[in-house]
């Protein structure tokens, strides 16, 4: 995983990462992968950082970097 210990984000920014992750997880197939996890949440820190703020946004983004990740491999 990408190093985003510098990262800082305020609550509100945390607030829409944290529920943007839980509805791109919601999405997700059984079993999950933690693999696939990871991705969508490096995706999500990733797009945020680029001071997108909308949770349907992050959620859509992660979730076609996933499926692109998967076709890759």
């Amino acid at each position: 995983m990408k190093n985003f210990s510098n990262a800082s984000f305020a609550p509100d920014v945390i607030a829409a990462m944290t529920a943007a992750l839980g509805a791109a997880i919601a999405t997700l197939p059984e079993p999950l992968h933690s693999g696939h996890v990871d991705v969508l949440a490096q995706s999500i820190l990733r797009t945020a950082s680029s001071g997108e703020r909308d949770v349907s946004v992050l959620q859509r983004i992660a979730l076609m970097e996933l499926s692109l990740a998967g076709r890759m491999t």
